[in-house]
């Protein structure tokens, strides 16, 4: 299957740097999308070591591993080892740095899906959009618990706290999804400076309504009409 991919990022409107990194590798069939923290430059260098990580281990790896889901996870095991190890041995001053990461990686007939943290994977099959991953954070987790509802999300004291991450410590769990891949499909991939600021119905009406390659452009847009509190990047795959 063919992929046509799209990708932008932005600093948003209270930054002062962008912490974000991106990948696209067509020949790899892999796309990734990295949200640093940190402070300072952590962040930055946390998501930049992720990104490169995982596109070596799949590079020099593919073919030596069993399945995607094997590589995959092999590759955010390396990423959080690298990240952490960086802090610990040196740059002492980034202890701590750590990265939300999430990827797609086209095996076959397949969309390979891993997670990490905050940063979500959209699959868009007109005319529906879901949420193809778990957000690992605080707020999410009571959601789950009921201890909060729907309502009272936009309130919670705790809402940027992410309960897991890529480099904070040095070993990681990482979610894998395969999705089959049928044409016409869409995956989106975004750090929470757009899910945090444009709601899952107004993402859904932006590819909707807008050429798939301004789809980036358009969540950034809105995301900055929304207040731009974050770093926000967006990237498009459409399955051809």
């Amino acid at each position: 299957m063919k992929l046509n991919v799209w990708c932008k990022t932005d600093k948003g409107l209270r930054r002062g740097s962008n912490q974000d990194s991106y990948l696209i590798n067509e020949e790899l069939g892999l796309f990734v999308v990295a949200d640093g923290m940190g402070g300072h430059s952590g962040g930055e260098v946390a998501s930049a070591i992720a990104v490169k990580t995982v596109e070596d281990i799949v590079k020099n790896s593919k073919d030596k591993v069993t399945t995607p889901r094997e590589l995959l996870t092999k590759a955010y095991e390396e990423a959080s080892l690298r990240i952490y190890d960086k802090a610990a041995f040196e740059r002492p001053e980034l202890s701590g740095m750590g990265t939300t990461m999430v990827l797609c990686y086209s095996s076959g007939t397949s969309m390979y899906i891993g997670n990490v943290g905050d940063s979500r994977v959209y699959l868009y099959r007109k005319p529906y959009l879901w949420q193809m991953t778990e957000d690992h954070s605080l707020v999410n987790e009571q959601l789950r618990a009921g201890i909060i509802n729907e309502d009272q999300v936009k309130n919670f004291a705790g809402k940027n706290v992410i309960t897991r991450s890529v480099g904070y410590e040095r070993d990681v769990s990482v979610d894998i999804l395969e999705r089959p891949m049928q044409s016409g499909d869409c995956f989106l991939l975004c750090s929470d400076g757009l899910s945090g600021l444009v709601t899952d119905t107004m993402i859904g009406e932006i590819i909707t309504k807008t050429e798939p390659e301004k789809v980036p452009d358009a969540c950034i847009d809105r995301a900055l009409a929304h207040g731009g509190d974050d770093n926000v990047t967006v990237l498009f795959i459409q399955v051809v």
